[in-house]
């Protein structure tokens, strides 16, 4: 069972080996050139060893006139040559690496762009980047740089091999005495790193995803004194990294040592056999030395062949790893019916969810139609489930039972990407991104507005107010995630974008949150005039934002428990009673 249990393994090994060697495929040429520099790297260094013979029983010993011409020539001749191949294999090696590294970085960030939403839920942020940046460093190491050695280093063994052969094959009958002991220990080497690789990688994804959470959140580490809380969280993942790091460490000296004690055997096996009576004075001191140097030369080799396992066994449990994301299957997209521009008819019924790996329903039984061109507002408590309701629309999750039907037809008929096109969406968290105001507004598929279109959507937001007053108008950068922006002024970029895109569909969860209560005056205005003629979800904590819209849908416990305008539910004195009494009362005291 043991040995079928292996068999196995290997052969998954040899799949993934063979997978991580096709990225390679598209620069065989320059492969192929860095191969032969190889060779003639380790090929010089036989031939150099192959002319100790004649150096010391012709040339020293016999003064030898042809060999004292050519032999510095030789010399010289073979370090250069060794010289040149080391330059190719080198660059070339790099080369392949480094595209490696980016085709496998693109595979896997295309993967991200594809995958669900539920993925990005279900792993820290840490590992995600982490994949980019640690774990594809690791397969290119095992696809170039473990190559170069095993080229490299393969053919010296060869060459060393053949001059030991060739100049006395009684003293090479020392190296079966090596070969059982080295074969052992690059087996255990190899299931060591396998074993210990795999930790690696999850062990640099939590180092990753601390230092990402500190950075992030650095106001709120130095407003509630987080700092020894965060510096003693980073030491214990960092020290779990470090660890793991000294396994492979002690796993690298052990077997280095291991070799090195078989060489040594091996060396002094080839003296003690050398000397013996019947043999020495058969040897001449030039054949002695040539095998001798020709061992010695192999041993480091011999090492490096060993312990490139490690490099080997870390790039597979990393391929693994990335090939386990890219083979993920993308978000299903079964619609067939391109929708151009929705009427924005919208209807929920029997809308029921449950997330996995969580025993209550966030959605139980939700039914509601949006009319097109009406203003339909969620309010309820935190966690009600308005959120996780409006966030089926661009069908960032899907429904366990129930659907949605937009213009009469199931969503799901409509393609993802056509469908995600009649939707405009202002989040309460807003989204930025490194570079312009108008690169910001004008995002994605609206990147093709003018310059008027971007500033009239900016007017509309009330954003031109603080726009103007930045150095190079909206097309003055705000940094990554917009961090030049005080909070009002980033929402309002996100309103402007929702206002560019003028979709059919226009979601506002908790849009105004961020205003101050002049922008809000003056944002509900321009929202007022987007939402004519569209059909409009709005998610409202403050209720007098909402009071004009066409039905009002008050929600507890994923259901939803009234539903009127905003007259009938004051009337009614229901929940929605209650929150718009506290609400008018804390008014009244403010």
């Amino acid at each position: 069972m043991a040995s079928r249990k292996v068999a196995i393994w290997d052969a998954q090994s040899l799949r993934v080996y063979k997978r991580l060697l096709g990225y390679t495929r598209r620069w065989w040429l320059v492969g192929v050139v860095a191969i032969i520099g190889m060779a003639l790297d380790g090929g010089a260094l036989t031939a150099f060893t192959d002319k100790l013979r004649p150096m010391i029983d012709d040339l020293f010993a016999k003064k030898d006139p042809y060999l004292i011409f050519w032999m510095p020539i030789w010399i010289v001749g073979i370090f250069a040559v060794r010289g040149i191949g080391t330059f190719i294999s080198s660059y070339g090696i790099s080369y392949v690496g480094r595209n490696v590294v980016q085709a496998m970085q693109a595979d896997v960030f295309a993967a991200y762009l594809r995958l669900p939403a539920a993925f990005f839920g279900n792993e820290p942020s840490g590992q995600q980047i982490s994949r980019i940046t640690y774990t594809s460093e690791q397969v290119a190491s095992a696809s170039t740089d473990a190559l170069k050695i095993v080229v490299t280093e393969g053919v010296t063994v060869i060459g060393m091999l053949y001059v030991m052969l060739r100049n006395s094959t009684y003293l090479s009958l020392t190296l079966l005495m090596m070969a059982p002991g080295i074969a052992l220990v690059a087996t255990m080497v190899s299931r060591r790193y396998r074993q210990i690789s795999r930790r690696i990688q999850g062990s640099m994804g939590s180092v990753t995803g601390a230092v990402d959470e500190s950075v992030q959140a650095h106001r709120e580490v130095r407003v509630y004194g987080g700092q020894q809380h965060e510096a003693a969280r980073f030491a214990d993942v960092s020290h779990r990294a470090r660890r793991l790091n000294m396994k492979i460490a002690t796993t690298s000296a052990s077997s280095s040592t291991a070799i090195q004690s078989v060489a040594a055997l091996a060396l002094a096996l080839l003296v003690y056999l050398a000397t013996r009576p019947n043999v020495i004075d058969g040897i001449s001191p030039g054949v002695f030395v040539t095998v001798l140097t020709a061992m010695g030369a192999m041993m480091p080799s011999l090492k490096r062949l060993a312990n490139v396992q490690g490099t080997i066994q870390r790039g597979l449990s990393a391929a693994e790893d990335l090939f386990e994301v890219i083979d993920l299957p993308p978000e299903q997209d079964t619609g067939r019916l391109e929708l151009d521009r929705t009427h924005g008819d919208l209807r929920f019924e029997g809308i029921r969810l449950q997330y996995p790996r969580s025993e209550i329903e966030a959605l139980r039984g939700v039914d509601l139609h949006c009319a097109l061109g009406t203003v339909t507002a969620l309010v309820g408590r935190s966690g009600s489930g308005k959120s996780t309701l409006v966030s089926l629309l661009p069908r960032f999750q899907e429904p366990s039972a129930g659907r949605i039907v937009l213009d009469g037809h199931d969503y799901r008929e409509y393609t993802l990407a056509s469908l995600r096109r009649q939707i405009g969406w202002v989040g309460q968290s807003v989204v930025l991104f490194d570079g312009t105001v108008a690169q910001n507004i004008a995002y994605g598929e609206l990147a093709g507005a003018s310059e008027a279109d971007i500033v009239a959507a900016a007017e509309a937001a009330n954003a031109m107010e603080f726009i103007q007053r930045m150095p190079q108008g909206i097309h003055s950068p705000i940094g990554q995630g917009g961090g030049m922006l005080s909070g009002g002024q980033r929402q309002r970029l996100a309103i402007a974008r929702a206002i560019l895109k003028n979709a059919p569909i226009l979601v506002l969860d908790e849009a105004t949150s961020a205003l101050d209560t002049e922008s809000e005056r003056l944002i509900q205005q321009a929202l007022q005039r987007l939402m004519r003629d569209r059909t409009t979800l709005v998610i409202a904590h403050r209720l007098s934002t909402i009071e004009h819209a066409d039905q009002i849908a008050v929600m507890d416990q994923g259901r939803i428990v009234e539903r009127g305008t905003h007259a009938e539910l004051v009337a009614l004195g229901g929940q929605y009673a209650a929150l718009h009494r506290m609400q008018f009362h804390e008014q009244e005291e403010g």
